[in-house]
């Protein structure tokens, strides 16, 4: 089985390019910065993938990610080995991509005031003399899923 599930931000925006003849198909091509879990002195903290995406993806590719968008790219690892014009053998992967998936939400990637959910901002309901609780003010502003 060759299966990938990685969490990372695309950091440039993608590459969209279209194939030549008679029903041309989208190409998307774009690269993730992954966190590595455990950070060791003098190595790398992240690692970077080269994805490539065809078809309907490759177009929601290149209508909604921009460089910085936090994904969920879920595909599989292929070689992309040549040798070069001086005759060596480069090594290379990447990741064909099979479904894709936002990481967080459009405010939260903008930074935006209420990107982050404090559950201690949040204003508590009151008990109402009928039985029910009287929903404060605002709430809907403060749900963490908007």
């Amino acid at each position: 089985m060759n299966k990938v599930i990685l969490i990372g931000r695309l950091t440039r925006d993608p590459e969209i390019r279209y194939s030549q003849g008679a029903s041309s198909t989208a190409v998307g091509t774009f690269s993730i910065a992954v966190d590595r879990r455990f950070k060791r002195d003098g190595e790398p903290d992240a690692d970077f993938f080269n994805c490539t995406a065809f078809g309907k993806q490759a177009e929601f590719v290149e209508r909604y990610l921009k460089k910085g968008t936090k994904m969920v790219v879920v595909g599989r690892v292929q070689n992309d080995n040549y040798t070069n014009k001086e005759g060596q053998k480069v090594y290379s992967t990447r990741i064909m991509v099979d479904e894709l998936e936002f990481a967080e939400s459009k405010n939260a990637a903008a930074g935006g005031e209420g990107s982050e959910y404090r559950p201690s901002a949040r204003p508590e309901p009151s008990a109402a003399g009928d039985g029910f609780m009287n929903i404060p003010d605002g709430i809907d502003e403060e749900l963490p899923f908007n």
